[in-house]
């Protein structure tokens, strides 16, 4: 039972390198979008929503910073990246615990799709370094399948983490 959530968590690092690597580079950065046609919806990870806060504040940053949560938010179908889009994010970090409110803040896509959230270093909780993600349609007005995602992080001592979203229509 242990081997599927690690494969998945792979998986979800491995498509984030993937399309991040495809978005910044040359010529085979414009063909991006014909390969986002054909992504999968991301699905809720297993433990995801573990400590939500639904509707947690809008901010700069959470904490002292440090550490940077990035990533892009895409639609299902013919991968259009997705401005304005909600991305709630939670840790445990060296200032908290994913529990707290102090340790969730949410930010909105730039025009680009792109997110980028500052925070506080995250450490291992329950043995492993991760962060939360979620995109809850309840706060805009897109209508997407709400989306939790657990990415755990290759090393404890990563100062940044990368996730992507493809979003489904509810």
């Amino acid at each position: 039972m242990t081997q599927a959530p690690q494969a998945r968590r792979t998986l979800l690092v491995a498509g984030a390198v993937t399309v991040g690597a495809a978005l910044t580079t040359g010529v085979s950065g414009l063909l991006a979008p014909l390969r986002a046609q054909g992504l999968a919806p991301t699905l809720t990870m297993r433990g995801g929503d573990n400590n939500y806060r639904p509707g947690a504040p809008i901010v700069n940053r959470i904490g002292g910073g440090g550490f940077w949560l990035t990533g892009t938010v895409r639609r299902v179908g013919d991968g259009a990246l997705l401005p304005r889009v909600r991305i709630q994010v939670w840790a445990h970090t060296t200032e908290g615990h994913e529990r707290d409110p102090h340790s969730h803040g949410a930010t909105l896509t730039d025009a680009n799709g792109v997110f980028r959230m500052e925070m506080p270093q995250i450490i291992p909780a329950f043995g492993q370094a991760h962060a939360h993600l979620a995109y809850d349609g309840g706060h805009d007005s897109n209508n997407f399948e709400t989306v939790f995602l657990r990415p755990v992080m290759r090393n404890a001592r990563d100062t940044s983490l990368s996730a992507d979203f493809v979003l489904r229509r509810a």
